[in-house]
């Protein structure tokens, strides 16, 4: 494991100061219960900022709109998934028996959790310069054009869009519980909008389909409510 570790620092392109954040990043919650879901929360926010700084900058005549619909493809998760397979993340992945055995080491959501506590650990580890280098390194290959789109738009997205064209700010999202044995966990999510005082909940495998079962409700509630 210390030589795969090693040789995964030298594809990141970073040497980790404090090496036990990169070992937290690869530890699924069934291996262990130090594991990367804090790292993957923190992971989640840096890519979506430095994306969002390339696109600002590189699409400069795009309105807000579709530079939200450009973000939504490039951090949905068959591209993390693509991009954490080619950083040969699924070798390193510390998973429980159980998750092993159903499979978790090719599953698309575990890869994409993954590679996004990896950008969480190297944010902690150097700070913001380092995890936006490794962010650019990663999205180097990745065609970024203004024809870009969505594809089949996410329920997440689609309910920012709907509450933004209201001038409303984005929802948030809060785990309310996690049920089930570690390799095969629900996870029961929490969707607010506070400005109209609503909340919507929605279950998942993950995290990230918890959140987008329960944006999926609030969504219909909310085109519900606008019909005359």
């Amino acid at each position: 494991m210390k030589q795969a570790l090693v040789a995964l620092q030298k594809r990141l392109q970073h040497t980790f100061a404090n090496p036990a954040l990169l070992v937290q990043a690869l530890t699924h919650r069934s291996f262990s219960a130090d594991h990367n879901e804090r790292l993957e929360f923190l992971g989640d926010s840096v890519l979506g900022m430095v994306v969002a700084d390339m696109l600002y900058r590189q699409l400069q005549s795009l309105p807000e709109g579709d530079l939200s619909r450009v973000r939504a493809n490039l951090v949905k998760q068959d591209t993390l998934h693509r991009l954490s397979v080619s950083l040969g993340l699924p070798a390193v992945l510390r998973l429980g028996e159980g998750e092993m055995r159903s499979g978790g080491q090719k599953r698309p959501s575990i890869l994409a959790d993954v590679l996004e506590a990896v950008i969480g650990a190297v944010y902690l580890d150097a700070g913001f310069a380092a995890a936006q280098a490794l962010v650019q390194r990663l999205y180097k290959e990745v065609e970024i054009n203004p024809d870009m789109q969505a594809i089949g738009k996410d329920p997440k997205t689609a309910l920012q869009e709907w509450l933004q064209a209201r001038r409303m700010n984005v929802p948030s999202y809060r785990v309310v519980a996690t049920l089930g044995a570690a390799h095969q966990q629900t996870f029961d999510v929490e969707c607010t909008v506070a400005e109209l005082h609503l909340t919507e909940r929605g279950t998942g495998g993950t995290r990230r389909a918890g959140e987008q079962a329960a944006a999926t409700t609030m969504l219909h509630t909310l085109q519900t409510r606008e019909k005359p």
